[in-house]
């Protein structure tokens, strides 16, 4: 993970997202560590801002699906949601391996 970057998140979101999808935010910030990680331009929802899916491996080791933005001129990363990814997901991101 990058020691420069910083990561901010709603803490009410996180506590929605564990008990929605069993995920808190700071596993999904570890997904950003993942060198082999597959960057998505999220175009159906980022017509208020430009948001982006991570697809990665966890601390935990599980492929998750991280929804994402970027703030201050890219300085800050802004999780909005994280949740396990999907098989076909998974497959994407092991047919980039």
């Amino acid at each position: 993970m990058n020691n420069e970057q910083k990561y901010e998140w709603d803490l009410i979101k996180e506590k929605l997202n564990i008990v929605k999808y069993g995920v808190d935010f700071t596993e999904a910030r570890s997904v950003f560590a993942d060198e082999c990680g597959l960057v998505i331009f999220d175009e159906s929802h980022s017509e208020y801002e430009e948001r982006f899916l991570l697809l990665g491996l966890s601390q935990k080791h599980r492929i998750l699906l991280v929804v994402h933005c970027y703030r201050d001129e890219n300085a800050t990363i802004r999780i909005i949601s994280s949740r396990k990814a999907t098989k076909k997901e998974q497959k994407q991101y092991k047919d980039k391996q």
